[in-house]
């Protein structure tokens, strides 16, 4: 097993989960989930956040109904009901701590 140190200081995982069910998800037409990735990636690296902060996509966070949503890692912060327009109030956020 080869050691690395860890290449970020902090990870944005951003939910972009959409479900054929019906159900509410971050990742449906018109909720922002996937645009909201895309605006942190775009922020990250227009701040000059790109080599501390990385943002991932993951899969759904379980609380669709109230995101898009956000996980700061690893300051413990959840925010939700996010849009685009929040990305680089997020990234500055996880960027103070």
């Amino acid at each position: 097993m080869k050691e690395e140190s860890i290449p970020y200081r902090k990870t944005v995982f951003v939910c972009v989960h959409a479900r054929s069910d019906g159900r509410t998800s971050c990742g449906d037409p018109g909720r922002g989930g996937i645009e909201l990735a895309q605006a942190l990636k775009d922020g990250a690296k227009r701040l000059g956040l790109k080599d501390t902060i990385r943002v991932a996509k993951t899969g759904c966070l379980d609380l669709c109904e109230m995101g898009p949503n956000v996980f700061l890692y690893p300051d413990d912060q959840w925010l939700s009901d996010l849009k685009p327009e929040d990305a680089d109030a997020i990234l500055k956020k996880a960027a103070a701590k």
